[in-house]
């Protein structure tokens, strides 16, 4: 019981307030002024966000496929327990999954390190029993997924007009947002993807994740088919689209396809993407791609038609390793420097260039877009239709923070800067170092015909979800830039 004093006071309450203004008082120094420089940051890059409005007389118009799927959200580890899944010995990188023992390992060999990682099950019977036991897991959540809807639906909440190509149920297209046109056929049951979460720390057996992520698995039925590209491509003309955004083709990796099936779907994307107006931009969305022969079937039909592509710092070492004619680089780091990402972007905007050079046909690559962890990096060549590219930097930068915390308002309670407090443009020896401003937090410059800018993530330390924040991150980057 708290003790009155005579001036009405109770003596637990005044306790309670000489606690925490003590604990203010002898509150280390260096802990205020880290809270000083989070709210200069955050102010900064909201006002470089808010330099650019939406026109909302005419909104941008924006074209997304292909496909789709519900995602149910579960914790990793929790789940791998429920089915009674042990933890392995040995943790290996497999393209597909065809058992439990795969399952296991796959999982710790991207676990440990933190790394974003998708596999095919080809196995029916284990993937139905992961379902079952995601349904039943306490604390799951199911959400609109798959690579186009989400980019369609952060898109329309930032104000564009949206035409999405994919193979829905009634039931996932009454609850897309008003803004969003759908082209494509009416399914009874559309494919489920699970989304095996993990927080920084988590542990399963003798593994400790590094940093949060996601495991995803899938078996789809209807993505690997683009199987809504004819409608969409109806619709196409008559929406007349400032930007074409190409993504969800990850779905077509190691899925067993008849001979020469595969090849004959992307023939036909390359074909629409051909026919698209010169002033539509087109943007290729990369993903988590481990089959070789997919990746070169890319190079061929994909990357030739796109102006602008979007990956994150596993994606982007994959595809410049294709580039340099060795294998596909499976696991990379999760946490790169600044430098050692500039570096490998400038590699793959030149190599992409020369590709198309050499072939004289297609559309030369003017934006390249990176996110990572701890910062957003895009190079665009300068006099290209891109503009706005610090002020869309900044924009992908806080949406990064805003969708792995699950809220529009950033909480500086909940975040963190992990990027390094200046950094080198570059790995060559005597690079110049530009110092992190949190007045200027994103710095722009202009080297061999491009300009390129770099700003930190407010890292979300209280994360929601992991799964979708690319594809949020680079929807919003790109509504500023069309």
């Amino acid at each position: 019981m708290a003790i009155e004093l005579r001036s009405g006071v109770k003596y637990g309450s005044f306790l309670s307030l000489a606690v925490v203004l003590v604990a203010y008082w002898l509150r280390s120094p260096d802990s205020s002024v880290l809270d000083e420089r989070l709210d200069v940051v955050l102010s900064s890059l909201l006002r470089a966000e808010r330099k650019v409005g939406m026109n909302s007389v005419s909104r941008p118009r924006v074209a997304i496929g292909f496909g789709g799927c519900v995602d149910i959200i579960v914790d990793g580890v929790t789940l791998l327990n429920k089915i009674g899944l042990k933890p392995t010995d040995q943790p290996l990188h497999h393209d597909y999954i065809e058992n439990a023992e795969q399952l296991a390992q796959s999982f710790a060999y991207f676990f440990s390190p933190g790394a974003a990682s998708e596999r095919f099950v080809m196995n029916d019977t284990l993937f139905s029993e992961l379902v079952e036991a995601s349904r039943e897991l306490p604390g799951n959540r199911w959400s609109i997924g798959g690579n186009a809807p989400v980019m369609a639906s952060r898109m329309a909440l930032e104000g564009c007009d949206v035409l999405l190509g994919g193979s829905f149920s009634t039931d996932f297209t009454d609850i897309l947002s008003q803004r969003i046109t759908v082209a494509g056929n009416t399914v009874d049951e559309p494919d489920i993807h699970l989304i095996l979460e993990y927080p920084t720390g988590a542990t399963w057996g003798p593994y400790t994740s590094r940093r949060a992520n996601r495991y995803i698995v899938h078996s789809d039925d209807h993505n690997p088919y683009l199987d809504s590209m004819e409608q969409f491509q109806e619709k196409l003309n008559g929406f007349k689209p400032d930007l074409l955004v190409v993504g969800g083709l990850q779905m077509m990796d190691n899925f067993p396809f008849k001979k020469g099936e595969r090849e004959a779907l992307l023939g036909r994307l390359a074909q629409m993407l051909y026919s698209a107006s010169p002033q539509t931009a087109v943007h290729f969305e990369m993903a988590s791609f481990v089959d070789e022969s997919l990746m070169s079937d890319l190079l061929d039909f994909v990357l030739p038609h796109a102006d602008s592509l979007g990956m994150n710092e596993q994606e982007l070492p994959n595809l410049l390793s294709l580039f340099r004619g060795s294998n596909l680089t499976v696991l990379s780091d999760p946490n790169p420097r600044v430098a050692t990402v500039l570096d490998q972007m400038r590699e793959l905007y030149r190599l992409v260039n020369q590709r198309h050079r050499e072939a004289g046909t297609g559309r030369p690559l003017t934006r390249l877009h990176v996110h990572t962890l701890a910062f957003q990096a895009i190079i665009v060549k300068r006099g290209s239709q891109w503009k706005n590219t610090m002020s869309a930097t900044a924009k992908a930068s806080l949406t990064a923070n805003r969708h792995v915390c699950g809220s529009p308002d950033i909480d500086l309670s909940k975040a963190r800067l992990i990027m390094d407090e200046s950094f080198s443009i570059s790995r060559r020896e005597g690079s110049q170092r530009i110092p992190l401003q949190e007045s200027r937090p994103v710095s722009c410059w202009d080297e061999d015909g491009y300009e390129i800018c770099v700003a930190p993530v407010l890292v979300c330390t209280e994360v929601y979800q992991t799964a979708g924040g690319g594809d949020n991150i680079s929807a919003a980057g790109l509504v500023l830039q069309i």
